[in-house]
């Protein structure tokens, strides 16, 4: 089997690599973190020019029709930059949501919004602390609208809708809803979380107007089925940032020289970079077998999603923290760049599901393919 991306897959990496280097450096990073704002909007205008929130949404809804392995390839590279765009909750969650549930109508609306970066989407689905559960679940449609309260959703401030998961007393206890919010029923207020080169919120729901999406009392098998989607692409952007992470403190340490010679020559700097490319490598590698189930719609997936996952998250955070200690006491100040890179991975890590979680994933799809 050939893992390998195809050379018109590559030259797509290869520019966005370029397109990146030239519009999101460093400094776009630190004005968001130093602003208020969630995310930078000329980057997010510029990233729907270029066609990548297009990618997988097919032609006849304003998208490009191409598959999910041009789209892991971007996801890398956005996070390689660690770009502070609305693009995983956009087009991971909310895109991936609407194709697999959204009626015709819905699909008709949304869609080609979506494709041309019009219009931000993100998911709803925790409700505090805790993993979220069907049991958990409190939001739920009353006779007036949609009500309950959702914290955090990732780029909830920025989004024009968010698909909103509530309680249902029928099927599998959890239903999808489509809510616009922009509407008096709904209220955003701001979450900061470690990395705030991305905006957080708390959704307030009271009688909001709001449509189904998909089935009554299909939400939570949707739900399961969306997350291990979007955690092959999280995986992917996860991998990108380790890669960056890593090059960063070889870098680093090539060039800072104490007691005559270059850290990079020390054994204990030397020990780091390699563990840190292994893990990496490593990561890679399940990343190669989510993209290949991913895009093939495999019975695999949820088997793959969890083994990306749980690598990817290792990998990153690894990464982000050898790259802190690599460069010294000074790595840890605000004027130094390997923040970026360390805040991120720790958001990344918990964006849908945490280690944990994807572990407990991991070790039910082993089960489920051993029974079969």
């Amino acid at each position: 089997m050939n893992f390998e991306f195809s050379e018109e897959q590559e030259l797509l990496r290869e520019q966005a690599r370029g397109f990146l280097s030239e519009h999101c450096p460093p400094t776009v990073v630190r004005a968001v973190l130093n602003g208020d704002a969630d995310f930078d909007e000329a980057l997010w205008k510029k990233i729907g020019e270029m066609g990548w929130t297009a990618t997988v949404i097919p032609e006849e809804f304003g998208g490009l029709g191409l598959s999910y392995l041009e789209l892991v390839v971007i996801a890398e590279e956005l996070g390689r930059a660690v770009a502070p765009v609305p693009f995983s909750s956009s087009v991971y969650l909310a895109t991936e949501a609407l194709l697999a549930c959204g009626s015709q109508e819905q699909k008709d609306k949304w869609l080609p919004l979506l494709a041309a970066g019009e219009a931000i989407g993100t998911f709803a689905l925790a409700e505090g602390n805790g993993r979220p559960s069907v049991k958990s679940l409190k939001t739920r449609m009353g006779a007036g609208g949609l009500s309950g309260r959702k914290i955090p959703v990732a780029d909830g401030r920025a989004a024009d809708f968010a698909v909103v998961v509530g309680a249902s007393d029928s099927g599998d206890g959890a239903s999808w809803y489509l809510v616009e919010l922009d509407q008096p029923g709904v209220s955003r207020e701001a979450v900061r979380t470690l990395d705030f080169s991305r905006g957080h919120a708390v959704l307030e729901l009271s009688d909001a107007n709001a449509e189904l999406l998909g089935g009554e009392g299909a939400g939570w098998a949707a739900t399961e089925r969306l997350l291990d989607r979007a955690a092959v692409l999280f995986a992917w952007e996860q991998v990108g940032l380790a890669d960056a992470a890593m090059i960063q403190a070889r870098d680093y340490a090539m060039g800072r020289y104490a007691f005559g010679r270059a850290i990079a020559s020390y054994q204990a700097i030397k020990h780091k970079l390699a563990a840190m490319y292994v893990k990496n490598t490593l990561a890679r590698s399940n990343c190669y077998y989510g993209a290949w189930a991913l895009n093939s719609d495999s019975s695999e997936l949820p088997l793959a999603a969890a083994t990306a996952r749980v690598g990817a998250i290792q990998a990153a955070v690894f990464a982000a923290e050898e790259n802190v200690q690599t460069h010294g006491g000074m790595g840890f100040t605000w004027e130094f760049d390997c923040q970026f890179f360390y805040r991120r991975a720790k958001l990344l890590g918990v964006n849908v599901g945490s280690e944990g979680y994807w572990q407990d994933r991991l070790i039910t799809a082993y089960e489920q393919n051993n029974a079969a």
